[in-house]
């Protein structure tokens, strides 16, 4: 039997990135895959049809996860059309950054609202059901920037900070209703979002990194599955890094 066989997973952020690769690996994993992000476009679509090709259900949903009321529309929906989440992936994020001094209220708002109110917007319409399922695991995508911190990244850092610390506070809250909560901090993982960066940058960031290299989406993918199977039954509240051993 596959790890994630009969579970549904509600994964946000998903169309492309760390989110698309955490899809396919659950699907792969005999999960039913509903994920959300901003639209629903021909990259949204792509991503479905690979989901789909594991031969288990998907849909995806276009939705703001910083905006409230539509959260708590789209997990109604997901419910409707699946019946269950079992498995809530917190991965919807962004950076703005810019050094305190030339950074903007914009900018500091826009992050704390999408990386961080986002996961809040989901846990609060995903918990109900959750509960009355007795059952459940939530994992949340923090970076080891929200453990260290980074020069130029206060927003992106405080937010994910921000994350672990209602990752700490959820599994203490709801784990007596057999709800697992935790973290992953992923360091430099080779992404669209890293591709932005020169050829430079990117050797300068795999030179600090033990294990020498930059990490892939899959890496992070496997220990999203291990968090949201029953291999972690009794792992809970804890913050994983993925990160090549750059933050021990």
């Amino acid at each position: 039997m596959k790890l994630l066989e009969g579970k549904t997973a509600l994964i946000t952020g998903a169309a492309r990135g760390i989110g698309k690769a955490i899809a396919l690996r659950f699907a792969s994993e005999g999960a039913n895959i509903a994920f959300t992000d901003l639209v629903i476009d021909e990259n949204a679509k792509a991503t479905e049809s690979e989901i789909a090709a594991f031969g288990t259900k998907v849909k995806g949903y276009a939705s703001d996860a910083s905006d409230f009321e539509e959260t708590h529309k789209v997990v109604s929906e997901v419910i409707n059309d699946f019946g269950r989440i079992d498995i809530l992936v917190n991965n919807a994020g962004i950076t703005r950054d810019g050094l305190m001094v030339r950074m903007t209220e914009q900018q500091w708002d826009m992050v704390i609202k999408v990386n961080l109110k986002s996961a809040f917007n989901f846990i609060h319409a995903v918990t109900p059901l959750m509960m009355r399922q007795k059952s459940g695991s939530i994992i949340n995508m923090s970076s080891v920037v929200g453990l260290s911190g980074n020069a130029g990244q206060a927003n992106y850092s405080a937010s994910k900070a921000g994350l672990i610390g209602l990752t700490k506070s959820m599994a203490k809250e709801i784990g007596s209703r057999n709800i697992r909560v935790n973290a992953i901090a992923p360091g430099f993982i080779i992404t669209d979002m890293t591709d932005a960066l020169s050829e430079e940058v990117r050797k300068q960031w795999a030179e600090q990194i033990p294990l020498r290299r930059g990490g892939t989406p899959e890496d992070v993918a496997n220990v999203a599955l291990f968090l949201g199977s029953e291999l972690s039954s009794y792992v809970s509240g804890q913050v994983i890094s993925v990160c090549g051993g750059m933050h021990t």
